[in-house]
Parts: structure tokens; sequence; C-alpha cells
């Protein structure tokens, strides 16, 4: 364990990476402050001056609601191609009810590397507004051959409410 930060109404959570071969972050209980929103990531290669690295990204996820009605497993538009964007982690639907929040993990491979792109993996599970529950896979990479200094976490709106992330560094 590296580093940790709780959430409490927080609107980012950052992280200063350093020299491990693989960072892995965990997401524990992460609840909105509002109803309907996306958690994202973004990357820093300048020490957090800016969070706009290029990255070519896949998305798509499975769901399954409470009432045993429908169940798939769908691509949706979450993904980059050579975006600067912020990656999401969940789509769109995340819930704020008192019960629903997500959880799951990121992993980023070689962000100090200044010869190659950074891979990263990342899988999520969460509760819909819609009461569904969803597992989101998403992998991709940092299109850059600078190092990789830094990582924020936000929902496109509102608040990070509640919630734990905790980094790890794998040599």
């Amino acid at each position: 364990l590296v580093s940790s930060a709780t959430a409490s109404a927080s609107a980012t959570i950052d992280f200063t990476l350093g020299s491990y071969k693989e960072y892995q972050f965990y997401f524990v209980n992460i609840h909105p402050s509002v109803d309907d929103v996306d958690f994202q990531f973004n990357l820093s290669s300048d020490s957090g001056s800016n969070y706009n690295v290029t990255k070519t990204t896949t998305y798509f996820q499975a769901m399954h609601d409470e009432a045993d009605s429908d169940a798939r497993v769908l691509y949706n538009d979450f993904d980059l191609a050579q975006g600067t964007g912020f990656q999401s982690l969940s789509g769109d639907d995340l819930g704020a009810d008192t019960d629903q929040n997500l959880g799951g993990y990121l992993q980023i491979f070689n962000p100090s590397s200044i010869t190659y792109v950074k891979h990263f993996i990342a899988n999520t599970s969460f509760s819909h507004r819609g009461d569904y529950m969803i597992n989101v896979f998403s992998a991709g990479y940092a299109n850059t051959t600078s190092a990789i200094t830094n990582i924020r976490f936000k929902f496109a709106s509102g608040n990070i409410d509640a919630g734990t992330i905790l980094m790890y560094g794998i040599n």
C-alpha cells in the first residue's frame, strides 16, 4: 500500500505516481453526491498541472436488473479514440441512493516509462440508478512516451460523497 484517500464531499481525489512498474487502485464503496453520474479518471504527465493525456480505450458492460426481467451485455460509447478527456469507469448511470455505490479496480502498467505507451485495465461493479447491477470492463493505453506523474478520479458532476481509494505499487 503506497497511499489511500477517503472522500468526504470531495470534488476530486488525486494521487502522485512514482517509479513502480505497476499501480493498482481499488475503489471501496465509492458513493456520489448526485444521481445519474459517471465515475472517471484522467492522467497527467506534468505533475498535475493538466489532466489531459491522450488515450485510446475500449468500454463495455454487463447488466442485470433487480426484478430479473432484463439482463444483457452491451457496448456503450464511453471509449476514447485518441481523446484527452476523462475515461469513464461507470458510464453515466451510477445511483446516489444510500444503498448504491461503486467498487472495483484500475491497473496501470509502467507509468514512469519514457519509452513506451502506458496500458491500463479496469473493472468496476456498481448500482445503477434504475436498480440494475452493472459490471464495466474498460482498457486502453495512454498514448505518450512521457512519464505519467499523477492520476485524478472524479465524478462528471457533483462530489465523491464517500468512499476510499487505495493505491498499491508493485515492482
